[in-house]
């Protein structure tokens, strides 16, 4: 629970949208669905972006992915990252959602560390090919025409092969809305301290678009700092949510916006708890479904609360609606918020790694024929959102 003070920023503006509090939800697989973005929503303001979608199969329609573009109609503005490693195909994936008015904003994600991602050269690996990143973001932003489109990366593959900066420039000049540096390598994966640093050398180097920056925010005190420390216009929030939607009320009010500061006694987590699995069950159309899918998240939402393993267990297994309200009604809701038990890093970590990397692809900054070949399949393995 944040004990920020109020520090006003000025609104975010990602070409015509205007954003009250400068806080970016960050995609994230499996998480960032219809259901926990409403429910984000419902806490404070913000951009709300979805999962990841492969450029592929959105232009081969596929019905996995076409359900993962669809926003319920409260949602705006609505925002979806896409995945792509073919200019083409990324084209016409932006051209789909903007000639169908599918979405208000649209991101590229050129950030995602993911092994069978990196192997075959797409997300985090590919800006290092600098003529296909340039090729596919310049022909994705003028596809998009007035819809703003945005880069999300990462600082490169690994320390002795950074591409941030000059990815960042590239995006500048293709006409990007804004970009956004989550502040580690794609060999760090999750792992250490996000290297703030680098997002101010960014915002040096970009100077005529928004420079947003992701990293280590687990609570309205560290995006206010990251604002601070590093000059950028705002703020990408991942893991630090998880179990922790309002965080963005906290963040809002902490930017002086619209937003609600949380109570944060185990009553109000439980609440949200069982709201989010609501939402759940509405976005799968199956209670079944909505409440398996709410069990990833009851580590992260109990997180430090005297709620013991037994209860969790069962929380784990719950299969309706109503065995949810009966073992919450067995929690000590009036069981303070109980402090720093509670806070600091969640979701994964782990340890700094070797990327997984095409053969050859470090040896040249240009694309081999074998490149070509590798980057063909980037997709597969992606397909379907």
């Amino acid at each position: 629970m944040s004990t920020a003070t109020t520090t006003a920023v000025a609104p975010l503006r990602i070409g015509p949208i205007t954003l009250d509090a400068p806080v970016v939800l960050a995609p994230m697989a499996g998480i960032t669905n219809t259901a926990f973005r409403r429910l984000c929503r419902e806490y404070g303001a913000g951009l709300y972006v979805s999962e990841m979608i492969t450029t592929r199969a959105l232009v081969e329609r596929n019905a996995t992915t076409m359900r993962l573009i669809t926003h319920h109609e409260s949602e705006t503005p609505r925002s979806i990252q896409l995945y792509g490693v073919d200019p083409a195909t990324t084209e016409a994936a932006v051209r789909l959602l903007v000639e169908e008015d599918r979405a208000d904003h649209i991101d590229l994600n050129f950030g995602c560390p993911v092994p069978k991602v990196t192997r075959k050269g797409g997300g985090a690996a590919l800006p290092w090919k600098t003529e296909l990143f340039r090729e596919i973001v310049t022909r994705a932003a003028r596809a998009a025409g007035d819809v703003p489109l945005t880069v999300k990366m990462r600082k490169g593959i690994d320390s002795d092969h950074l591409t941030f900066l000059d990815a960042g420039r590239i995006a500048e000049d293709a006409g990007v809305a804004a970009v956004a540096l989550h502040a580690r390598t794609a060999a760090e994966f999750y792992s250490g301290q996000a290297d703030w640093s680098a997002i101010a050398q960014l915002k040096q180097a970009v100077t005529s678009i928004p420079v947003l920056g992701n990293g280590d925010i687990w609570s309205a005190e560290d995006a206010v700092r990251m604002m601070a420390e590093t000059g950028c216009d705002g703020v990408v929030v991942g893991r630090g949510c998880l179990g922790r939607p309002w965080l963005f009320g906290d963040l809002a009010a902490a930017f002086g916006a619209p937003g609600i500061r949380p109570d944060a006694t185990l009553g109000y987590v439980a609440a949200a708890f069982r709201r989010h699995a609501e939402l759940l069950v509405e976005f799968f159309e199956d209670e079944g479904r909505g409440c398996r899918d709410i069990r990833k998240h009851v580590a992260w939402y109990f997180k430090g609360y005297p709620v013991g393993g037994e209860l969790r267990a069962a929380l784990a297994t719950a299969s309706s609606l109503a065995e949810i309200d009966e073992l919450v009604a067995t929690m000590d809701l009036d069981a303070p918020y109980p402090g720093a038990a509670a806070e600091g890093q969640r979701g994964r970590a782990g340890t700094p790694k070797r990327p997984a990397l095409p053969d050859g692809w470090l040896t040249t900054r240009e694309m081999s024929g074998e490149a070509s070949r590798t980057l063909a399949d980037a997709e597969l393995d992606t397909s379907g959102g």
